[in-house]
């Protein structure tokens, strides 16, 4: 992606996809719920500018995501310095069952089970 929508990938989690970007920019969120990614909006739009585009992402608190509950990411630069951001996410739980089994289909898999 480019523009304001940044694609992250997180050091932590191999499949772990999420997204960030300006309010006016989530397009298609309800989309990218079901394919289990996290879209993520900026708390703070001035945080935007601290995103590089070769920085490793931590998302920390990722076991406690509860909807409404701010997301705390580390944005670690390539220059060793890091920042921390928050960022906001619409996530219902059912959504974060989605999320944290991979998609909604892999959660609905192993719900038949």
């Amino acid at each position: 992606m480019s523009g304001p929508a940044q694609r992250l990938q997180t050091s932590g989690f191999a499949r772990l996809k999420c997204d960030t970007c300006g309010a006016e920019q989530l397009f298609h969120e309800s989309n990218l719920k079901k394919q289990g990614v996290l879209p993520m909006t900026f708390a703070n739009p001035a945080d935007y500018d601290k995103v590089k585009v070769d920085d490793s992402v931590d998302i920390t608190g990722l076991a406690q995501l509860a909807p409404g509950k701010p997301v705390t990411v580390v944005l670690q630069h390539k220059d060793g310095s890091s920042d921390s951001i928050t960022c906001n996410h619409t996530l219902s739980q059912e959504q974060i069952a989605w999320f944290k089994a991979g998609s909604a289909l892999n959660y609905v898999a192993t719900q038949a089970k």
